[in-house]
């Protein structure tokens, strides 16, 4: 069973860049990809270290209301509006960078904010993820890609893979033909419900 795919006027992305400077390689191929949505689709694009958060702290378990900054509350709300979170990080240490690991730590935190229904307002919707590495293996992404999978199945959501890329120093990748073609057509991909490896073969 797949998610059915909203028609492109009932969806809106947001992309949600993790990278530690700007104009990266991640976030370029993140730009070819969203070129190729059409016309009306909304899309908003967050910088992380334009939005910064503090360490997360966990406050499920305290009873004193903990009060959101002023970039939380942004992220939480641009997050809640969009049909479609694109995860635009670099591979840092097989995984995703900081500023993203944090941003999906905040996440945990939304789903106890009173009144939010953060995890059932999420079900449904699709998480991707765009990153570019300087290994030719896209096996060296896993981590990468369990962190976006699980984090969606958790949440009910539709997983819509990830946009693998090559390349190291700025700019270089442009030079990455195969990523490129991939970018055409990857916000056109199948979105089947993302699925906790315990939950395979289960419906």
């Amino acid at each position: 069973m797949t998610t059915e795919t909203p028609r492109a006027t009932d969806r809106s992305f947001l992309f949600v860049l993790g990278s530690s400077r700007p104009d990266g390689n991640t976030e370029l191929l993140a730009r070819a990809a969203a070129e190729q949505l059409p016309a009306g689709v909304p899309q908003r694009w967050v910088d992380l270290t334009q939005l910064p958060l503090p360490d997360f702290e966990d406050g499920r378990h305290e009873t004193d209301g903990r009060q959101a900054g002023e970039n939380e509350e942004t992220l939480r709300q641009a997050t809640l509006a969009a049909t479609d979170i694109v995860i635009a990080s670099p591979l840092y240490w097989y995984t995703v960078s900081a500023q993203t690991k944090r941003y999906l730590d905040y996440w945990s935190g939304w789903l106890s904010v009173p009144g939010s229904d953060f995890k059932e307002r999420m079900a449904g919707r699709t998480l991707w993820g765009v990153t570019v590495m300087a290994d030719d293996d896209e096996v060296v992404g896993d981590g990468l890609v369990t962190t976006l999978n699980h984090t969606a199945a958790y949440l009910r959501m539709g997983f819509g893979g990830v946009l693998f890329g090559n390349g190291s120093r700025p700019g270089q990748v442009r030079n990455d033909e195969r990523a490129m073609i991939r970018a055409k057509t990857f916000f056109q991909r199948e979105t089947p419900p993302a699925r906790l490896p315990y939950d395979e073969g289960t419906v």
